[in-house]
């Protein structure tokens, strides 16, 4: 039995296991079911996003929990969603795609992919183990459904620089509340994750010690990694770190997002343009041979750039929702 998704109700885990194949009828149950108790919605919100009365919705919950479908945690997987994982996989030569189910009308995936994302997290981290993080919305929008533990010898890595301004987006923020969580040593870039020049670049690595930081990223256990989009408003451009000009001139270059301020094309290739030149974060080169690569990233103006980052960092775990899995797979 594989476990899948990580929901809450109140301070109470919802897991939902893989059982296997479900009927039409099950599959409606445990959507309401997911809707209720891990979107937090009412059940008239929740009949409303099902296109079924309240009464309905009443009886579909009570039935999944009289069937062991729902005891805190949900015990199913809809099969169209286990269907999609098998898919991916398969197609893009991914080890383990885990979707988070998603409302047909619903369209920021961000907190289902967080919390589904932050149960694997969970699970996954384990004392003695070197950790990169990345950052974005959804990594940081996980951190409240990661279980932190005491654990021994865990070592976070930041893979990017941060930014100047006291945010909550800042990857500084996020590589050690991370940490914080397992008890671990933190190891944060101090320096912006986009700079003026290439030789302000290089005076910054070479002379001021973040090339040291960057070679704790040699062989890492796990890279937990997120895409940004650069059709719509995602982090970076909401942060202020690229002009406009600069956003539709890498449009212009061929960009469909980045991957650690690595402006990157759909085939997955770096795009030639001078702020491929400035981020400051680690090489893809030795990002790609982190022995587990995470991927956790979804929405409609991320699709682009997620095929892009399967096809040139080849992940070995890729966390998305229903939506965006749809739309990889019609690419």
């Amino acid at each position: 039995m594989t476990d899948t998704f990580l929901g809450r109700e109140a301070d109470h885990p919802v897991l939902v296991r893989d059982k296997g194949k479900s009927d039409p009828s099950r599959d409606i149950r445990i959507r309401a079911a997911w809707l209720y108790y891990v979107e937090g919605m009412t059940q008239q919100e929740t009949a409303e996003k099902l296109g079924l009365n309240r009464v309905q919705v009443t009886r579909l919950i009570a039935d999944a929990n009289k069937r062991g479908e729902v005891d805190i945690r949900i015990n199913a997987k809809i099969s169209s969603v286990l269907e999609l994982e098998r898919e991916l996989e398969k197609k893009f030569e991914i080890g383990q795609v885990i979707v988070a189910p998603m409302p047909p009308d619903e369209t920021d995936p961000t907190k289902a992919i967080a919390t589904v994302g932050g149960q694997f997290i969970s699970d996954f981290v384990q004392s003695d183990m070197k950790i990169g993080v990345g950052w974005a919305r959804t990594l940081y929008t996980a951190l409240p459904h990661i279980k932190g533990r005491d654990l021994q010898n865990v070592r976070v890595i930041s893979l990017l620089g941060g930014i100047s301004q006291a945010k909550r987006f800042n990857p500084a923020e996020f590589a050690w509340q991370f940490a914080e969580l397992f008890h671990g040593e933190g190891y944060l870039v101090p320096a912006p994750a986009l700079v003026d020049s290439e030789e302000t670049k290089h005076a910054l690595l070479e002379r001021c010690g973040i090339n040291q930081i960057f070679d704790q990223a040699d062989n890492l256990d796990v890279a937990f990694l997120s895409a940004g989009g650069i059709e719509g408003i995602t982090t970076s451009y909401r942060l202020g770190h690229l002009t406009e000009a600069e956003r539709l001139s890498l449009i212009e270059a061929g960009a469909v997002g980045d991957l650690l301020y690595n402006f990157i094309s759909e085939d997955g290739k770096l795009v030639d343009h001078n702020v491929n030149t400035r981020g400051i974060s680690v090489g893809l080169d030795r990002l790609k041979r982190a022995k587990e690569r995470v991927l956790i990233s979804g929405g409609a103006e991320k699709v682009k750039v997620l095929l892009g980052c399967v096809r040139l960092v080849t992940p070995t775990v890729f966390i998305t929702d229903e939506h965006t899995a749809e739309k990889m797979l019609q690419s």
